[in-house]
Order: structure tokens, then C-alpha cells, then sequence
């Protein structure tokens, strides 16, 4: 993990607590060298209607506050991820 990803976790640490009250989750996809921030909201918050207003209002504000360098935050739905690259990395479990 690198610096810049490190910052982002411990910023949304402060967040969690009110998404997690809604049996929500943040987990993050990706921090990009140039400040972009790619998360996936989980629990009860994907496919929530609010959960975009939560990630406008809440988490990209304090992450742009917080965090210096973060330009961009992006929520990723489950089919927007690339699975074939977890895939690869994953041990085989063939006997």
C-alpha cells in the first residue's frame, strides 16, 4: 500500500461509523497516483438512492478535505470491477 492509500483509510475510518450504523460499508478499490479515489459503497448502501448523495456530500468532501491530493472520488458498482485480475492472483484450489 502506499502513502496516499494509507491517508484515505484512516480519513474514511472516521466516516465508517455512520455508514456502518446503516449496515453499511466503504471498501476501497483504488487511490491513483493523481488523486483519485475509486470505492465501493457495500451492505445496505449499494444500491441505496441516498448512497450517491452520501458519497457526494459525505465521504468525497471529507476525503478532499482531509486528505491533500485527492482530486476525484468514484463509486464503483460490483459489474464495474475487473475481476479477471483477482482471478489470476488467486491461488488455485485444484487438487
Amino acid at each position: 500500500m502506499n502513502d496516499l492509500y494509507d491517508r484515505v483509510d484512516k480519513a474514511l475510518d472516521e466516516i465508517r461509523p455512520y455508514i456502518h450504523s446503516h449496515a453499511g460499508d466503504i471498501n476501497i478499490v483504488d487511490v491513483t497516483d493523481d488523486g483519485i479515489v475509486k470505492l465501493q459503497m457495500v451492505g445496505t448502501c449499494h444500491g441505496c438512492p441516498m448512497s450517491m448523495l452520501t458519497l457526494r456530500l459525505g465521504v468525497e468532501r471529507i476525503l478532499i478535505e482531509k486528505v491533500e491530493g485527492i482530486t476525484q472520488v468514484i463509486s464503483l458498482r460490483p459489474d464495474d470491477l475487473d475481476l479477471d485480475d483477482v482471478e489470476d492472483e488467486a491461488p488455485s484450489t485444484a487438487g
